[in-house]
């Protein structure tokens, strides 16, 4: 069987992370203009998951993120479900959002959309308009924020005009200074709480979709459950905003959150210092996961550093709270599994039950 990389199928982080760590370097020489208006950065915010200021009393963070191309498997399965499933796409475009700016411990505010589409005339169907639009409000109240506007511009010749390109912003507040979450907290000993994901998320869609041109019924293939592959990708992420609130709100010192998305569970090694990683436990990959694998012809390694296989976010505490961090975390009706716990040596993630290590060298986003 012919493998499908995550490279292959069109996403190369060798290319992309290097501009993005361009970029930080270019926004960190604009600081000073920050300056003039009387605040300050908060310079440890820099490539974390989302930017935050010093503005007196509070804190305010900020973020842009995009929904990638989940949006497409949603217009193929519709061919053969006859539903737009665009509930979905607008709540996991937020979701994408909102999941990143609450990592440095922000509470929602407000969101922005960006939706750019290659022909005005993709709004004329009105029901997948419709579903889009109250797919983006319903998420956005789940974060108990307000959707203050956005931009949806057609770029004939950007963008294919059966599709759209949906991302967006997001600003946040953190009243108390002392719950700001950045690496600076992390120390050996802590333990690292895994929250279960709802499914794929909107990370590894690249792969997803090539593995669904090699399918003889593509979309419309069932996994042993019964279940069509495209309805299996088109699961609703979960979304954090009023959890993190109430791990905080309970005394909790979150000691770092690592948003398991792109780059897959690499990236709970995010965070700067020379730490090492170790996950003891995992919660076992739902269906869809693994018929990916299977029909990518991917490795453990290979398929772990690429989607969240049913871990959606880690969460870093002191041993002490991680009992009654779990009980809030079932309060809010998420499931979390105490996975492993931090020790010094080099920066790397040791997954044991999966006899995988993943070095620093393998992710540099800094």
């Amino acid at each position: 069987m012919k493998k499908i990389s995550y490279e292959k199928s069109g996403v190369d982080y060798r290319a992309l992370d290097p501009a993005k760590k361009l970029g930080q370097e270019a926004g960190l020489t604009t600081a000073k203009n920050l300056k003039k208006a009387g605040f300050v950065e908060i310079t440890d915010s820099r490539g974390e998951t989302a930017y935050v200021w010093d503005q007196g009393n509070i804190l305010m963070a900020s973020v842009v993120e995009s929904l990638g191309t989940k949006n497409l498997v949603a217009d193929e399965t519709r061919k053969i479900a006859g539903k737009t499933y665009y509930d979905v796409i607008g709540h996991d475009a937020v979701a994408a959002i909102i999941n990143d700016l609450i990592a440095v411990g922000a509470k929602p505010l407000e969101t922005h959309a960006f939706w750019a589409v290659g022909d005005g005339a993709w709004f004329n169907d009105q029901k997948r308009t419709k579903d889009l639009v109250n797919g983006w409000k319903t998420a956005t109240d789940l974060s108990e924020a307000s959707w203050g506007g956005g931009e949806s511009p057609s770029l004939n010749s950007i963008v294919d005009k059966n599709s759209i390109v949906l991302g967006g912003s997001a600003v946040g507040i953190i009243k108390n200074k002392k719950q700001l979450i950045t690496d600076k907290k992390l120390k050996v000993g802590d333990r690292i709480i895994l929250l279960k994901s709802n499914g794929i998320n909107c990370n590894g869609l690249s792969l997803a979709r090539a593995v669904a041109k090699k399918l003889k019924k593509g979309y419309g293939e069932k996994l042993s459950n019964g279940q069509l592959y495209g309805e299996a990708i088109l699961s609703k992420t979960n979304i954090y905003a009023k959890l993190i609130q109430d791990l905080l709100s309970a005394g909790i010192d979150i000691h770092y959150i690592s948003n398991i998305t792109g780059h897959g569970l690499r990236k709970i090694m995010r965070a700067r210092g020379n730490f090492t990683y170790v996950i003891e436990k995992l919660f076992p990959p739902q269906e869809v996961f693994l018929f990916i694998q299977k029909h990518a012809g991917l490795s453990d390694d290979e398929i772990y550093q690429t989607l969240n296989m049913g871990q959606d976010y880690a969460i870093f505490v002191d041993p002490k709270d991680v009992k009654k961090a779990q009980v809030v975390i079932k309060r809010n009706k998420f499931e979390s599994i105490n996975a492993g716990y931090i020790e010094g040596g080099p920066r790397q993630v040791i997954i044991k039950p999966k006899n995988i290590k993943f070095t620093s060298e393998s992710l540099d986003l800094r």
